[in-house]
């Protein structure tokens, strides 16, 4: 018998699977952001792009477009306005409310910004046929809508 024999690594889970996924997404985006000279966390490049598909929003719509809660919005909105990518505007309905908007600035940056996502979601699928390719969408696609889909 070989006792010197590797154990055989178990299945990552998908959940699990799908977290590494994300996390290793989120650390190559960062790097490339990095090596861009950009002082910006993933999560204010999120917020960035929603506004840029989105348009205009609430703080409370953005917050829910990129899953952060109230406090952790208002953080990373006063970050961003203060490096001059977003601003509050008042809403043009409704006096008491604010609308996010991202400035010229913002704009450039996140035309900037593409080819950092395209170069790190490149890589990550770099083994993968055109196929795969969007088999993979499809099938993350499909779980994302039945997760949502409570009914």
């Amino acid at each position: 018998m070989n006792t010197n024999s590797i154990p055989p690594v178990p299945q990552e889970s998908l959940g699990m699977l799908l977290w590494l996924v994300r996390t290793e997404v989120v650390r190559a985006m960062e790097a490339e952001l990095a090596s861009k000279g950009l002082d910006l966390r993933f999560t204010q490049y999120l917020i960035l792009k929603r506004l840029g598909l989105m348009g205009p929003m609430s703080a409370t719509e953005t917050a829910r477009a990129v899953e952060l809660d109230g406090g952790a919005m208002t953080r990373q909105l006063d970050q961003l306005e203060r490096k001059g990518y977003l601003r509050r505007r008042p809403h043009e309905q409704d006096r008491r409310a604010l609308r996010i908007e991202l400035t010229t600035e913002g704009a450039a940056l996140l035309q900037d910004m593409a080819s950092c996502n395209e170069r790190v979601l490149e890589a990550a699928q770099r083994s993968l046929s055109e196929t795969e390719r969007l088999q993979l969408h499809d099938y993350l696609s499909r779980v994302l809508q039945m997760l949502r889909d409570k009914t």
